[in-house]
């Protein structure tokens, strides 16, 4: 799981930048048609969350203990409940929540997978 989390940071880091420009430039398209979605403004949190949970999934890789994953589960969840709850129109947000969750997913296999190495 160690390859996993190293890989999934940096395409975390890379793909929030992505994230933070789609989002300014909707928020800037919901602000000028006065529509009033959020779509914009939770992109803006969901790419600061994803920036979070990959420099946290880089920082604990080679931990042994469960806390780093925690984190990165708690980062990615919410990341991925803002998202698919209030993307709106913004339906790029749903595809990046989509990762977050499996990011998410992912976590939780890593702290089940650790825990039965531990026992064994």
């Amino acid at each position: 799981m160690k390859t996993w989390k190293l890989v999934a940071g940096i395409l975390s880091i890379i793909l929030s930048v992505v994230v933070f420009f789609q989002s300014v430039l909707v928020g800037t398209a919901n602000a000028m048609l006065d529509n009033g979605e959020v779509g914009g403004s939770t992109g803006i949190l969901v790419s600061i969350l994803m920036l979070a949970g990959g420099i946290v999934s880089i920082a604990v890789r080679n931990s042994q203990k469960n806390g780093g994953n925690i984190a990165i589960i708690i980062l990615f969840l919410l990341a991925s409940l803002l998202g698919l709850g209030l993307a709106g129109n913004f339906g790029d947000l749903n595809i990046w929540a989509g990762w977050c969750l499996i990011n998410a997913v992912l976590a939780i296999i890593s702290i089940f997978k650790q825990n039965k190495g531990v026992q064994q």
